[in-house]
């Protein structure tokens, strides 16, 4: 079993940039697809990236070019770079943690809001 904490959320003008960060516990986080997920009042939860255990890496199109993931296997630990923020990425976002046989897991969750 894993769990899974976000932190590194907040408030923060467009245009600026923010760094996520989702710390593991639990054995075995080098073999999880991990995700970052974000859900929009009134809208369903999105996959924003993704990245393989090999490293592979996957971005929602809305954030292409802005955003990126990376993982830290040393430190059990996954993060979301994200720069160029506009207002429209505010939203819950959400760490997940993902295998075919050793199952799906969420974390709590932490709030990014980018306003002026």
């Amino acid at each position: 079993q894993v769990q899974l904490v976000e932190s590194g959320g907040g408030l923060v003008q467009p245009g600026g940039s923010l760094k996520l960060s989702c710390a593991a516990s639990g054995s075995s986080f080098s073999i999880y697809v991990m995700g970052w997920y974000r859900q929009a009042p009134g809208k369903q939860r999105e996959l924003v990236a993704g990245i393989t255990s090999g490293g592979s890496t996957n971005y929602a199109d809305s954030v292409k070019g802005r955003f990126t993931i990376s993982r830290d296997n040393t430190k059990n630990s996954v993060y979301l770079q994200m720069n160029s923020l506009k207002p429209e990425d505010t939203a819950v976002y959400y760490c997940n943690a993902k295998h075919t046989v050793l199952g799906l897991y969420w974390g709590q969750g932490t709030q990014v809001t980018v306003s002026s």
